[in-house]
């Protein structure tokens, strides 16, 4: 987990994408660590969390990050999901959780089953622990080049994420239909979709998030591929900047 920033006032919550881990969000909390308090923790069967062989599902996940809220005693926060992490955020959202004040998704995966083709589905379930592949798949989501250092890294990530969550997500967690929800999500909401994502296109995060949210917003970053947070950091943090800025009370103060 990820601790950086300051040690009270409003929080900022970071929740990872599938096959990732807190890490995705160091170059986001660079950028903001000075205003807020960051906290990235790794989900559940990911980076260096447990990995137990069951309790895998969206609600899963949303007790976890609702549990670290308690432990924290946060009283003020956004939650700010990627991906996997932009469904669970939405889950955790539809609760209603006490100090909960906006929502920033990335590229989420959307409330209905997520498009994955049965035979990608199946290549990636064979594919568990490949370096090769999970190299090939990073290249694959991602429009913007990436160093060696973070390719490294979310390779990595891939390659070490637990096979009991690979399995769940993929055949599971993915294909939830948490959409009956969405009404219920109440908090300002910012929508970030990457123009050149191969995977969650803009159109669907459009049609599947930001239209029936009732308080959302709905930006596309130009050249981005999927992996947002880790392809244009600096920009990304300055949306959710930007965005605090228009909520009342939700400024940061500079350091």
């Amino acid at each position: 987990m990820i601790r950086r920033g300051r040690e009270e006032g409003f929080a900022l919550i970071f929740l990872h994408y599938f096959g990732g881990s807190s890490r995705a969000w160091s170059g986001v909390i660079d950028q903001l660590q000075g205003e807020h308090r960051c906290i990235a923790p790794d989900l559940r069967g990911f980076g260096q969390s447990d990995a137990p062989a069951k309790g895998y599902a969206v609600s899963d996940y949303a007790d976890d990050v609702a549990a670290l809220i308690h432990e924290l005693d946060l009283a003020r926060y956004a939650l700010v999901g990627h991906s996997m992490g932009g469904k669970v955020a939405l889950a955790l959202a539809a609760r209603h959780p006490p100090g909960l004040e906006a929502l920033v998704l990335l590229a989420p995966s959307p409330p209905t089953p997520e498009p994955i083709a049965e035979t990608e589905r199946a290549r990636l379930i064979a594919s568990h622990g490949d370096r090769a592949v999970a190299e090939d798949s990073a290249r694959k989501i991602t429009a913007l080049p990436l160093s060696d250092v973070t390719l490294r890294m979310v390779v990595e990530d891939a390659v070490r994420s637990s096979r009991a969550a690979w399995l769940a997500w993929l055949e599971c967690g993915s294909q939830e239909d948490i959409s009956p929800m969405m009404s219920a999500v109440a908090v300002p909401t910012l929508v970030m979709a990457g123009a050149s994502d191969p995977h969650l296109a803009a159109e669907l995060l459009e049609r599947e998030v930001f239209r029936p949210l009732a308080r959302a917003g709905l930006i596309t970053l130009p050249d981005v591929g999927h992996l947002l947070p880790i392809e244009a950091p600096a920009a990304v943090a300055q949306l959710i900047r930007e965005f605090n800025s228009q909520q009342t009370g939700l400024q940061g103060t500079p350091e």
